[in-house]
């Protein structure tokens, strides 16, 4: 007897300056300021957004600093 296997794939897509483009910008800046000083970096850093807001939360082991609200 065989096994019959199957996997189900998904993805997210969103067109350009939808919220979520914005936000997984800034987590990724963020991210590469980090590395950039500090390669052992461990970065687990979400972007929320809303109108006239942004919050940055997450959080961060590193021995660098990275000045979040220049590059928000």
């Amino acid at each position: 007897m065989s096994q019959h296997s199957s996997r189900l794939f998904t993805s997210e897509s969103v067109t350009e300056g939808h919220p979520d483009k914005i936000c997984d910008a800034i987590s990724d800046s963020i991210l590469d300021a980090l590395l950039a000083k500090d390669p052992r970096s461990r970065v687990a850093v979400e972007t929320l957004v809303t109108t006239g807001q942004v919050h940055v939360a997450g959080e961060v082991t590193t021995e660098a600093y990275a000045d979040i609200p220049s590059i928000v």
